[in-house]
C-alpha cells in the first residue's frame, strides 16, 4: 500500500511539473509539405513590431459560400491564428455584412464607399447553378489608423479554383503589407522626373496615389543642370529612387551625366521608355491612321553601357487586349471589342518576387529589349507570348486592321523581352569619355545598385474620364483586371526593399480541390459506398459469425 502511495505521489508531481513547463513554453509545428503555415522572416519581423492592440475584421463570411471560397475562408483563419500565436496583441473576427436583411443594403453601401467592393460569384453546388455575393476584404486597425486588405488575387481567365489558389498564395503578403503600412512610418523618398516631356500627373495619378501610401513622393526637374550641375546632383542624391515615366524629349549630355552619377552613387531607378512615337489617341482621327516613327531620346548609349538596348521595333502579339471601336452612327452606334495586336498582355517571370503570381500586364505599342554581355546581372521580368511579330519603323498604323482576321503564320518571332531588371556594379556611361562639365567627384564605377527598364511608357499610364484618373489595374477595353499597378508597385518595393517583404510573394502553396461536376455526376455512387457498403459488410460479417457459431456449438 505504501509503495502504491509513493508511486501515486511521484506521478502527481511529474504531471504538475509537465503542466508548469508547458504553460511557459508554446510551440506549433508545421507538417505541411509546402510549409504554408511557416511564416517568413519578414512577416515575423513585422509582427514583432506590433506593440499595441491590432484588430482585424474579416468580411469573408456567409452561409452560401461556394466550397472553393470556404477554403479561402479557412486558410485565412489559420493564417491569422498563426499571427495571434506569435503576437497576442493581434485579434481578429469574421463578420458577415449580409447577415442582417434590414441592414444589408446599408452595409453594402458603407463598405463600397470605403473601396471594399463586393464580388459576385457563380456557384456550382450539387449540379445546380446559383449566384452569391461576398466581400473578400479585411480591415486592420492599429493606433487609430485603418487599412483595407484585399483577400482576392485575380488573374485574367482564372477559374474560381485558380482564383482561390492565387489568393491563398497571396494571403501572407497581403496581411504583412497591410501591417507594414500601420507599423512602419514612411522613410524612402521617390523623385518623379519632369522636364523632358514625361507623362503629366493626371495620367500617372492612380499609381502615384498608391505609391504615396508607402513613400514620400516629389517631382524633380533637371532644369538647373546648365547653371549649377553640382547642386542638381546633390539635390537628386536626397532621393532613394528615380522614376522616369515616358519622356518625349531628348536628354542633353549634361542631364545624362547627372543621371549617370546618381546611379554611380547607388541611386535606384525605374525607366518606362518608348523609343517609338505612337499611341492610340493619335489614331482617333477621321482617317483612323498615323505613322509610328522612331523617337530620339539620346538614351541609347546610356542603356547600352549598363547592359540593355531598347530596339525601335513594334511588338505585335496575338495574345493581346482588344481595342474598343465605334461602328455605325447616331442611334445605331455600337462599340465593339476587336483584336488589337499592338496591346500585348505580358506574363511575368514566375521565379522572381516582382512578377511571380502576377496578373497579365498590358502594354500599348511596346518595344523590344535586348540584353548585352557584361558583368551586370540581368533578369527578364515581363515577356510577350510566343505568337509575336516584329515591325520596323517608320510604319503606318491603321485602325481598320483591327477588323481583319490576323494571319497566325506571321506571328512566329517567339517571346519578346519587355521589362528587365539590372543589378550589380555599373560602369559609368562617361568612363574614358569627355564629360560635359566638372563635378567635385566623378565616379566611374557604381556602388552595388539596381534599375528596371520597361519598354513602354504606357504601362504606368492610367486612362482618364471626365478629367478624372481611372484605376490603372483595370482595362476597360477588355473589361478585365490587369497587373500594371501591382507590377510597378512590386518593382518599386523590390528596388527599395529593406526588410525582404517582397520575397513573401514567392511563397508557393498547392491546394487540392474536388471536381464539382464529378461530385454531381457520381453523388449517388459515393453515397452508396459510404452509407450502403458498410451496412452490407456488417450484414455479411453478422451472417458469417452466426453461421460458424451455430456450427461450432451445433445449435
Amino acid at each position: 500500500m505504501n509503495k502504491f502511495i509513493k508511486h501515486s505521489v511521484v506521478m502527481l508531481i511529474a504531471i504538475l511539473v509537465v503542466n508548469v513547463i508547458s504553460n511557459g513554453y508554446y510551440e506549433r509545428f508545421d507538417l505541411t509539405e509546402d510549409s504554408r503555415y511557416t511564416l517568413s522572416d519578414a512577416t515575423l519581423s513585422i509582427l514583432n513590431n506590433i506593440a499595441s492592440p491590432l484588430e482585424i475584421d474579416i468580411f469573408l463570411k456567409g452561409d452560401d459560400f461556394p466550397s472553393e471560397f470556404r477554403r479561402l475562408q479557412n486558410e485565412t483563419r489559420q493564417l491569422l491564428e498563426e499571427f495571434t500565436a506569435k503576437n497576442r496583441a493581434i485579434s481578429f473576427k469574421f463578420i458577415d455584412p449580409l447577415e442582417n436583411e434590414n441592414l444589408k443594403e446599408q452595409n453594402i453601401q458603407s463598405l463600397s464607399q470605403r473601396g471594399l467592393d463586393p464580388m459576385q460569384l457563380s456557384v456550382q453546388e450539387n449540379g445546380k447553378a446559383s449566384q452569391a455575393v461576398i466581400f473578400p476584404w479585411a480591415l486592420a486597425s492599429y493606433n487609430g489608423l485603418t487599412v483595407s486588405i484585399p483577400l482576392i488575387k485575380n488573374k485574367i481567365g482564372s477559374t474560381q479554383q485558380e482564383l482561390v489558389t492565387n489568393s491563398v498564395q497571396h494571403l501572407e503578403y497581403a496581411f504583412a503589407d497591410g501591417f507594414n503600412k500601420l507599423t512602419h512610418p514612411k522613410r524612402h523618398k521617390i523623385a518623379i522626373l519632369k522636364g523632358n516631356g514625361q507623362l503629366k500627373d493626371l495620367y500617372i495619378a492612380d499609381f502615384l496615389k498608391k505609391l504615396g501610401e508607402y513613400y514620400y513622393i516629389a517631382p524633380f526637374t533637371l532644369d538647373s543642370v546648365t547653371t549649377n550641375p553640382q547642386k542638381t546632383l546633390d539635390d537628386l542624391a536626397h532621393f532613394d529612387l528615380l522614376i522616369n515615366a515616358k519622356p518625349n524629349e531628348a536628354f542633353k549630355e549634361d542631364e545624362k551625366l547627372v543621371l549617370d552619377q546618381y546611379i554611380m552613387n547607388g541611386g535606384k531607378s525605374l525607366w518606362l521608355i518608348d523609343v517609338i512615337a505612337m499611341d492610340k489617341d493619335s489614331l482617333m482621327n477621321d482617317a483612323g491612321t498615323n505613322f509610328a516613327v522612331p523617337k530620339t531620346l539620346n538614351l541609347t548609349d546610356f542603356f547600352f553601357k549598363y547592359g540593355a538596348r531598347i530596339n525601335p521595333l513594334l511588338v505585335g502579339d496575338l495574345y493581346s487586349a482588344p481595342i474598343m471601336l465605334a461602328t455605325g452612327s447616331g442611334n445605331d452606334t455600337r462599340f465593339m471589342r476587336l483584336q488589337w495586336p499592338y496591346s500585348p498582355l505580358a506574363s511575368g517571370n514566375a521565379n522572381h518576387p516582382i512578377s511571380t503570381n502576377l496578373n497579365l500586364v498590358k502594354f500599348d505599342f511596346a518595344n523590344q529589349i535586348d540584353t548585352l554581355k557584361n558583368d551586370i546581372k540581368k533578369t527578364i521580368l515581363l515577356q510577350s507570348s510566343e505568337l509575336t511579330k516584329l515591325e520596323g519603323t517608320p510604319k503606318e498604323i491603321q485602325l481598320e486592321k483591327a477588323t481583319e482576321k490576323p494571319d497566325p503564320s506571321l506571328y512566329n518571332k517567339g517571346r519578346q523581352n519587355l521589362a528587365v531588371l539590372l543589378e550589380g556594379e555599373f560602369t559609368s556611361v562617361y568612363n574614358n569619355r569627355i564629360k560635359p562639365f566638372k563635378l567635385s567627384e566623378t565616379k566611374n564605377k557604381s556602388h552595388p545598385t539596381k534599375l528596371i527598364i520597361v519598354a513602354d511608357g504606357d504601362v504606368i499610364k492610367n486612362e482618364v474620364d471626365r478629367n478624372r484618373p481611372l484605376p490603372l489595374d483595370f482595362d476597360r477595353s477588355s473589361n478585365q483586371p490587369v497587373g500594371n499597378k501591382e507590377f510597378l508597385l512590386n518593382a518599386v518595393n523590390y528596388l527599395l526593399d529593406d526588410d525582404g517583404l517582397i520575397n513573401i510573394r514567392s511563397k508557393e502553396i498547392a491546394l487540392a480541390f474536388l471536381d464539382p461536376q464529378k461530385i454531381a455526376d457520381e453523388k449517388s455512387k459515393w453515397q452508396f459506398i459510404n452509407i450502403g457498403l458498410p451496412l452490407v459488410l456488417l450484414a455479411i460479417f453478422g451472417f458469417t459469425f452466426n453461421y460458424f457459431r451455430r456450427k461450432k456449438y451445433r445449435l
